[in-house]
């Protein structure tokens, strides 16, 4: 259970940032353009490249919400120390 609570909290922060980012990433950039430019020789519709920024965000908040939470963890682990 406290497994699932902790990838929760990693997973819902994560995909809330990377909304956000692609929202305002593509407010700005279509994806068509940004194919034309780095990636001339593959068609892409608009909405793979949405998905893929969206996917490509997502796996960058990701990490970066992982490696707060691995330093958020207590030193020697996740267990409680004993009760004297």
């Amino acid at each position: 259970m406290r497994d699932r609570q902790k990838l929760g909290a990693v997973l819902w922060p994560s995909f809330f940032v990377a909304v956000v980012a692609s929202v305002l990433f593509f407010a700005f950039f279509d994806p068509l353009d940004l194919q034309r430019i780095g990636f001339p020789q593959h068609a892409i519709s608009r909405g793979l490249g949405y998905t893929a920024g969206f996917f490509l965000a997502w796996l960058g908040t990701f990490c970066a919400c992982s490696v707060t939470a691995l330093l958020l963890r207590a030193p020697g682990g996740d267990e409680e120390p004993p009760l004297e």
